[in-house]
């Protein structure tokens, strides 16, 4: 009888287990004695302006990348001090800190005296606990789409596991009581009787057990061919956050030819040496990345003029957004004509440090704009409108009215 005990204290554990991996997401604050979510807030309120989350020199930004192995260099009362007023600790002649104010071209960090010792240990904890993907990316997928997606992946793997659970549980505690009883019956037997006497269940879960392979087929067919959120490496870390964001630059007057082309355009080196022959030094990345843009051209930045026969080099930009060939889309047509913004299409290009594809560019994404984008009847472009208006016997036409949907349009 205790082997049985034994049996199925292990049985038990084994099951909870298999619930352990759903809920190791969440963050148990408690469990280190510190509000991680209080740090976070600290964190992201003061911090991030000069350290990321990551590899010390990876993600490095104005100060070092900050991860749990900072733990194993410094202690907390040290981090503590250091945090509060980096500039007093260096003045006190301390090692660690001169080290780092010398490794960093005595840069100085700024001193935060408002803290607490418990607000700064709350920020280490945040740290030592960071969250599982660190992205730049805040919105991987939109609210809506969040909504769309009602069955989740890892929820209906859950589910099986759980119900395969019970079901192996509920042989298991038969087979125990038929052998407390000295009932002789092997396992399969045992199972085959129980399937017949619970037909009913067992189709249940059949049933549900395809339902979760139709599903899961669905969602992984219908997500081929679509790239959102694809942010590939470029060969220069050129930043549209800072160019378009804090510098004000128009989108096309690096991509003129969307104007007057089917396509944007990728600018030439040409363009970019428009303002950097004088701008030698970028606020994030130095004049490390700039320097590729001279390496491309054969710019001597020392006596600000061209190498003679120097053989240019193209930079290799990596292409984000991308049509299947059987679609046909126009630049000029939508920005001209349909006067539509940049970021309708490709999101907040102003605020993206490394530009990503925001929407899906599907055949339904452009057919549902075409249905709800109205037309300006004062643009010269959309001439006879009257006739229109006649014939939908509305003022507020869509693109839908003007013939946005024929097949024609987009498919050649």
């Amino acid at each position: 009888m205790s082997i049985m005990f034994s049996k199925t204290i292990l049985y038990f554990a084994f099951f909870f287990l298999t619930l352990v991996p759903y809920f190791s997401n969440a963050q148990v604050d408690y469990l280190i004695g510190h509000d991680i979510k209080k740090g976070e807030e600290l964190y992201k309120a003061n911090c991030t302006s000069c350290h990321k989350l990551g590899d010390e020199k990876k993600a490095r930004l104005i100060g070092p990348g900050l991860n749990p192995e900072i733990f194993e260099e410094y202690t907390e009362e040290w981090l503590i001090s250091w945090i509060k007023n980096s500039s007093a600790l260096i003045e006190s002649g301390d090692e660690q800190a001169i080290a780092i104010f010398e490794e960093y071209n005595q840069s100085v960090m700024t001193a935060f005296p408002t803290f607490s010792d418990d607000d700064v240990r709350d920020i280490l904890a945040y740290i030592e606990n960071p969250p599982v993907e660190e992205v730049s990316i805040v919105e991987v997928l939109d609210v809506e789409d969040v909504q769309k997606e009602s069955i989740n992946t890892q929820s209906l793997l859950l589910i099986a596991l759980v119900l395969f659970s019970i079901l192996g549980f509920l042989v298991f505690i038969k087979n125990s009581l038929k052998k407390a009883s000295k009932i002789e019956e092997t396992i399969f037997q045992g199972f085959k009787k129980w399937v017949l006497s619970n037909l009913v269940i067992v189709i249940i879960i059949a049933h549900l057990g395809v339902l979760c392979l139709i599903v899961l087929g669905w969602q992984s067919l219908s997500k081929i061919g679509i790239s959102q959120n694809y942010q590939p490496a470029q060969p220069i870390e050129f930043s549209h956050k800072v160019h378009a964001g804090q510098q004000g630059i128009d989108c096309n007057y690096c991509h003129s030819s969307a104007r007057k082309s089917k396509h944007s355009g990728i600018p030439s080196a040409n363009v970019c040496m428009n303002c950097h022959a004088n701008i030698v030094e970028g606020p994030k990345h130095g004049t490390k990345e700039i320097a590729k843009i001279y390496k491309a051209v054969g710019y001597d930045v020392d006596t600000r003029s061209y190498i003679e026969g120097y053989e240019e080099q193209p930079i290799k930009w990596v292409r984000i957004h991308n049509l299947p060939d059987l679609a046909y889309f126009n630049h000029s047509q939508h920005v001209v004509a349909g006067g539509l913004e940049c970021q309708e299409c490709h999101g907040a290009i102003e605020e993206m440090d490394e530009v990503y594809q925001k929407e899906k560019l599907t055949m339904g994404w452009c057919i549902n704009c075409h249905r709800d984008s109205k037309i300006d009847l004062d643009n010269p472009y959309y001439h006879g409108y009257n006739d229109w208006i006649e014939k939908h016997k509305k003022a507020d036409l869509t693109v839908e009215n003007i013939g946005g949907l024929e097949c024609g349009k987009c498919h050649y």
